[in-house]
């Protein structure tokens, strides 16, 4: 039972008891509102924070055997909420009995991931939560709807305009989406088929998602030169439907753009004063990561099936163009120095290693290699094409969440980008703590309460009575990121406890109930 418990005696005031299943006793709380600490000790039962008592009140007396977890000296804050994963999607997916613990998530302090991003993702968002709820699932999981995979289950991989029947057939999956529980629409315009989307078909669409009071999530067209025009179209379908809008994985990549943040950031403040609500995520990382071809292979070559893309590396009339729009998106990449093949399963010995390098050891041309791997189906690969002044400048503000924009991750011989497991130790215990470069309230709160803002969640991403006790408590000491780009596959220490829907899922730094979360759905 919830609550307070009236116990009477014939010999005494009738005292108030607090029912408890957990008491968190003395911690550094980080209410998660980006307001200053305070130390107390916090109280759980089933499902919710039932108490918060600061250290200069009177202890209350709890009912029943309540655990009590010496908290002092560590830190207590609400679980981090992760806006951008692809979870959904990796290898193995968060719905894969491997990937169903989520762990390089829990370990970060992670309760509650987004999925659907990028406009990827499962387009049954019913059929998705069924498979989430059916053997249980270690964060809470939330989705959108992702247009790329509506469209293409609507057109295919078309390079065209949507006929008026293809248009409502997407804005029916759409709607269904949003009824089903998801959150919003999202869009990924550098992949296919998304980026052969004019504006026009996206602003129809997140007019279905505003009807359910939804947001729009994208990652825009151009994140390096033409950057601020592709802000300008997210920032334009926002208020032409009528959205909150959120720029996925801000950055300005490539040299030619860097030092375009500063510009990023007096466009999005000036549709912030017109009264447009407009937000962005950022991982701490001055390198992203993606698929090779949207990397290198322009949009107008990547159209139609899998084997006709394949078969345009060997065709007569297209291949020369290809290898002449490839050689050009090396421009400023350091001839091949800056990628790095993460994934590619048919020369696993390649992954971890540069493209540069490896055309040297192969005897040849930076081209023949993306020809090479195209052909074989493809590679991922981490592009180190950001400026740290960049990435620092972003941080600071204060709408910009932190999100990893990465995926479930089990030990493998891959080699990935580290952010799948530690983006929010790296943004908390390293910027913030022993960089110092933004406050820890901040920090705490781009993690916690500004994406709860964000998602509209109206019961998580703050510490306070009545919300639902997903928590974090961790050793400001030693939360670090251990994962490097060299050897990415290593969990964050310094989470000592985490608790997902009220229930200890990290116990004194090791796993303990890797499956406590559940889908989170939008409510009306």
């Amino acid at each position: 039972m919830l609550g307070l418990l009236l116990l009477v005696s014939c010999c005494a005031e009738p005292t108030d008891l607090v029912a408890a299943d957990y008491v968190i006793e003395g911690a550094t709380i980080y209410d998660g509102s980006g307001t200053k600490p305070f130390r107390g000790d916090l109280v759980v039962r089933e499902k919710q924070i039932v108490g918060i008592h600061r250290a200069n009140e009177p202890i209350p007396k709890y009912a029943g055997n309540p655990r009590r977890i010496d908290a002092r000296g560590l830190i207590l804050a609400p679980g981090f909420i992760d806006l951008h994963t692809h979870c959904d999607l990796g290898a193995p997916k968060i719905t894969e009995d491997k990937g169903r613990a989520n762990a390089n998530y829990l370990f970060q302090g992670v309760t509650t991931v987004v999925t659907g991003n990028c406009g990827s993702g499962p387009v049954d968002t019913a059929a998705y939560f069924r498979l989430l709820e059916s053997d249980g699932v270690g964060t809470n999981v939330i989705h959108q709807a992702p247009h790329n995979s509506i469209r293409n289950q609507v057109m295919g991989n078309a390079n065209r305009d949507p006929t008026p029947q293809e248009l409502q057939q997407m804005q029916n999956l759409v709607e269904q989406a949003m009824k089903d529980g998801a959150f919003g629409l999202s869009t990924g315009l550098i992949y296919n088929p998304g980026t052969y989307a004019k504006t026009e078909e996206i602003i129809a669409l997140a007019k279905i998602a505003a009807r359910y009071q939804g947001f729009y999530a994208s990652h825009i067209r151009d994140e390096g030169v033409n950057v601020l025009v592709a802000l300008e179209e997210a920032i334009r379908i926002g208020r032409e439907a009528k959205l909150p809008v959120h720029i996925s994985h801000i950055k300005a990549t490539g040299k030619k753009a860097w030092g375009k943040s500063v510009e990023e950031i007096a466009l999005i403040e000036r549709a912030r004063r017109e009264g447009l609500m407009v937000t962005a995520d950022q991982y701490p990382y001055p390198a992203s990561s993606t698929s090779l071809a949207a990397t290198v292979v322009p949009a107008r070559f990547r159209e139609g099936k899998a084997e006709e893309y394949r078969r345009r590396f060997d065709d007569p009339e297209f291949a020369p163009k290809l290898r002449a729009a490839i050689e050009a998106a090396f421009d400023g990449r350091d001839g091949g120095s800056r990628i790095r093949i993460a994934r590619y399963r048919t020369k696993p010995e390649w992954q971890g290693k540069d493209l540069a390098t490896i055309a040297q050891m192969e005897g040849k041309s930076l081209v023949d290699i993306v020809f090479d791997i195209e052909k074989a189906g493809g590679a991922s690969v981490i592009n180190f094409g950001m400026s740290e002044e960049d990435v620092r400048l972003l941080m600071r503000q204060p709408w910009v969440a932190t999100a990893s924009d990465g995926s479930t991750q089990v030990e493998s011989d891959t080699v990935p980008h580290p952010r799948s497991y530690g983006t929010f130790s790296r943004k908390i215990g390293y910027y913030a703590i022993a960089e110092k470069l933004i406050p820890l309230e901040q920090a705490i709160y781009s993690c916690t309460g500004l994406p709860a803002e964000i998602l509209r969640l109206k019961d998580r991403g703050v510490v306070s009575v009545g919300k639902v006790a997903d928590l974090v408590v961790f050793d400001p000491a030693n939360f670090r990121d251990q994962a490097t780009f060299d050897k990415p596959h290593q969990l964050t220490v310094g989470v000592r406890y985490l608790f997902v829907n009220g229930k200890l899922a990290i116990d004194q730094g090791k796993l303990s109930n890797p499956r406590a979360g559940q889908p989170i759905r939008r409510m009306p």
